[in-house]
């Protein structure tokens, strides 16, 4: 790993902190979906006018044309910061833009990515269906040609903030040629197009961000698909390497500081038996020095990706180490959250994390799911990292 910050990255990094600290929302994102939107398109257009949009994005798509180490300390402020990273920006962001900048042609990118920067528009991602998701090959939507547009018609689940989007990065299938990576195109779909029906899903959190999407005979322009038609499993394999990536560095961040937290907690907590502090439990003290030293690898993890992309110009597969790593050093510390607090954890509540330690850790459990699973994950790493037969 080559990886060291300038004297002129720890002055970016100041001037970062200071000005989260002086335009950060003052208040908590709200809960309601029309109040979600509105609030985090005005968090993001915050942040363009303050010339924080887009840090490693190109000057000639209204960003900042910084380095990735420019980007990577952004997310580390903004996660000590304790600001959501999460939300209904994230797609556009994290997902289609750098997507865009990389396989789009130019009347694309001219279209779509300075509105995603500016804060205009919600993204949101249609890749998983309801029996292709870990096996996201095996997707069943179908596109058929008609003159210069796509007539799509199926289903895909798990969208979020599907019912606060404007445009929607689609994978349908094109062609059927016996092998299910070929045939597949990916899409710029618009949300408000006549045929598409998004459901809010609740889940075990009280959540509605996810969605099932309903698409019938929904007519897409052919100008609107990226790359070459039938060629999607390789614009999509970027989408993902940048999902994997470190989009989630700002998620680290505040892992890192809720191990910190709980930490502080059993300092002044009794121990499972009632006798002296938590800290002082044998088992308690072990599992929360593990959590420290994990946190602290999956940093390491993070900033060997960064140098590795920054020779490379893109994410690789290696990014799903981080992903595997992050998701299920979630999990584990949310576990020890509740071990730690017990009853206490429902009336617990923490600044952006309306409900709760509770709310926490029910969310937790989608972690190794979503944006592929643990197993999808350890394949990818076998196959593509190590080189080991399918």
């Amino acid at each position: 790993m080559d990886l060291d910050f300038s004297a002129e990255q720890w002055d970016f990094r100041d001037e970062v902190r200071t000005w989260l600290a002086e335009h950060k929302p003052a208040e908590p994102r709200p809960s309601d979906a029309v109040d979600i939107r509105r609030y985090d398109l005005e968090w993001q257009r915050t942040q363009y006018d303050g010339g924080w949009a887009g840090i490693a994005w190109p000057k000639e798509y209204g960003g900042r044309g910084l380095s990735l180490l420019e980007q990577l300390i952004w997310y580390e402020e903004y996660g000590r910061a304790g600001l959501p990273s999460l939300d209904s920006t994230f797609v556009g962001l994290n997902h289609a833009g750098p997507t865009l900048i990389e396989r789009a042609d130019h009347e694309q990118k001219s279209a779509h990515l300075l509105p995603i920067l500016r804060g205009d528009v919600v993204w949101c991602q249609g890749f998983s269906e309801p029996e292709a998701g870990s096996d996201l090959a095996s997707l069943r939507t179908r596109a058929e040609i008609d003159g210069d547009e796509l007539v799509v018609t199926g289903q895909k689940i798990w969208t979020s903030s599907a019912h606060l989007a404007d445009w929607q990065e689609l994978l349908v299938r094109t062609g059927h040629t016996g092998r299910k990576h070929e045939g597949i195109t990916w899409v710029i779909c618009d949300m408000h197009s006549p045929g598409i029906d998004a459901r809010p899903i609740e889940t075990m959190d009280g959540d509605s961000d996810f969605c099932e999407v309903f698409y019938d005979e929904v007519r897409i322009p052919l100008t609107n698909v990226v790359g070459e038609l039938g060629g999607g499993w390789s614009v999509a394999m970027s989408t993902l390497s940048f999902e994997r990536g470190t989009a989630f560095t700002a998620g680290q961040v505040r892992l890192a500081s809720t191990v910190e937290e709980l930490i502080a907690i059993a300092a002044d907590r009794p121990g499972p038996l009632g006798r002296g502090r938590a800290l002082d439990d044998d088992e308690l003290r072990r599992r929360l020095a593990v959590a420290r030293a994990e946190v602290a690898a999956l940093r390491a993890l993070t900033y060997a990706a960064i140098s590795r992309s920054a020779r490379q110009g893109s994410p690789g597969p290696e990014g799903s180490i981080i992903k595997l790593y992050f998701s299920e050093l979630e999990q584990r510390e949310a576990r020890l959250s509740s071990d730690l607090l017990g009853p206490d954890s429902l009336r617990f509540v923490r600044q952006w994390v309306p409900d709760g330690w509770t709310g926490r850790y029910l969310h937790s459990f989608s972690s190794t799911i979503g944006g592929g699973t643990s197993e999808i994950q350890r394949n990818i790493i076998g196959e593509r990292v190590l080189g080991l037969p399918r």
